[in-house]
């Protein structure tokens, strides 16, 4: 079933991709961790280095303006039968500290990748993504994009 395939690669991935286009709609494309709790997709601005401060992150910046974004998982594999990817459409927000919703998506996050649980998450704002639309692919029996949502 492409759809229960689709949301557990979301679930199970440990690194994404997002996209987000600015104003004028120039895009913007970043590796990210993740956690999807079946109906958003949450992923933090941490402690890794960076050269600005969080709010001022480009995916940030572009949310604020353009709140559209793409997210993608995919898996590889050298058997070409074994591919797959679930792309998720949808917009975004930023969750400042201080929320119910952002302590929410830091325990999330700190669930799923042990090293959050050491870094001030709570005291960054967080990413949250809500989907319009998912659509599963897999090379299996049928290769053709399964709309999820």
């Amino acid at each position: 079933m492409p759809e229960a395939r689709g949301v557990t690669l979301l679930r199970r991935s440990r690194v994404g991709h997002l996209a987000t286009a600015d104003a004028r709609g120039r895009p913007h494309v970043v590796p990210v961790c993740f956690a999807f709790d079946g109906r958003r997709i949450v992923t933090a601005l941490d402690e890794k280095p960076k050269r600005v401060g969080p709010r001022r992150l480009r995916r940030v910046r572009n949310i604020r303006v353009n709140p559209h974004v793409a997210f993608i998982v995919d898996r590889y594999d050298e058997d070409w039968r074994r591919l797959r990817f679930v792309l998720v459409l949808g917009v975004a927000d930023v969750l400042e500290p201080g929320t119910r919703a952002h302590r929410e998506a830091v325990a999330r996050l700190r669930r799923k990748y042990p090293q959050y649980r050491g870094m001030r998450l709570g005291e960054r704002p967080v990413l949250r993504i809500t989907p319009r639309r998912i659509v599963a692919w897999s090379a299996g029996r049928r290769a053709r994009p399964t709309t999820v949502r």
